[in-house]
């Protein structure tokens, strides 16, 4: 959206006429790296039908300069990382580990979107002994992380 139609519908309709304008979720170009998506429910969101609703939040959320960092986990589809209250130039990154020893071989990330202070990144398939754990990182510099699950 330009500034000019920001201005426009800010004078129209206010803060909520530009809430509805604004994406429902955060993908932001992805970005992936070692073997990531060489195994099942990678690549695709965790809204996806089959696996929405089946996750749970796995350890303490984690802060830093108040953003914080959740990592999700289902038995049937994996992983991900979520990151709220994030300022521009924020990701959310999950990285996985493919023989469990902690060790990331496989990561992707999403990076906060524009008008929007959250981001969460695509499943990762931590089934079948693979570990992973969720990262903040802003400019490149990694903030918090969790443990590896």
């Amino acid at each position: 959206m330009s500034r000019r139609s920001l201005r426009t519908v800010l004078a129209a309709g206010g803060a909520a006429a530009v809430m509805a304008l604004l994406p429902t979720s955060a993908q932001a170009q992805q970005f992936s790296g070692g073997n990531y998506g060489a195994y099942g429910n990678e690549g695709q969101y965790p809204t996806t039908n089959f696996c929405s609703g089946t996750f749970r939040q796995i350890g303490a959320t984690k802060t830093f300069q108040g953003m914080s960092l959740k990592y999700f986990y289902s038995d049937k589809c994996g992983s991900f990382a979520r990151i709220d209250n994030s300022r521009a130039n924020c990701e959310a990154v999950l990285e996985r580990s493919d023989n469990g020893a902690g060790r990331a071989d496989g990561w992707v990330s999403e990076t906060v979107d524009n008008g929007i202070n959250y981001a969460y990144t695509m499943m990762g398939s931590n089934l079948n002994g693979r570990v992973s754990r969720a990262l903040l990182a802003c400019d490149g510099e990694e903030l918090a992380s969790t443990g590896w699950f």
